[in-house]
């Protein structure tokens, strides 16, 4: 049984999260049925992470990786072997497709296909304007002596 959860007590004080609060509600109710195929979530550094999808089986030409609006999407659809008499299948190869939702400012740096494991690279890169600046304080004296100082090109009485 899921447990749902109210996010109504946060919007009261918070502004601008609201993608955040669809994230989570959107998290709750559509959780994939099936985790096929297995992947990893790797934190790499700082500003870095890996995804690690285990595809043993299909080839580069069989996989499939978008990225659009915060979205990556991994596919996956490999075709049916021709006249091939298996005795017993237990390497799975159906189709699959995997979405993460992507946090702002987080891109697609790379993708490796090796060992049957595709390897995915993300690098959360922050814009200059975004980053954090210092401010500088200016004490009242600072002020009057700016409001105060004579200004270019206007003429004193004498």
């Amino acid at each position: 049984m899921a447990t749902s959860y109210d996010y109504a007590p946060l919007f009261r004080s918070s502004v601008g999260f609201d993608r955040v609060f669809n994230l989570l509600e959107n998290a709750q109710r559509a959780r994939t049925v099936s985790d096929w195929p297995p992947y990893d979530i790797v934190k790499t550094g700082d500003d870095t992470y890996r995804i690690t999808v285990a595809v043993a089986g299909f080839s580069q030409d069989d996989l499939n990786l978008t990225f659009q609006s915060n979205l990556l999407t991994i596919a996956g659809n490999k075709g049916e072997p021709q006249g091939e008499g298996y005795l017993h299948r237990g390497i799975a190869g159906r189709p699959f497709e995997h979405r993460f939702e992507l946090a702002d400012h987080v891109r697609v740096s790379g993708a490796d296909l090796t060992n049957g494991l595709l390897s995915i690279d993300l690098i959360r890169e922050i814009p200059e304007a975004m980053k954090p600046r210092k401010i500088d304080i200016q004490t009242n004296a600072t002020l009057a002596e700016t409001q105060n100082a004579p200004k270019i090109g206007s003429r004193t009485a004498a």
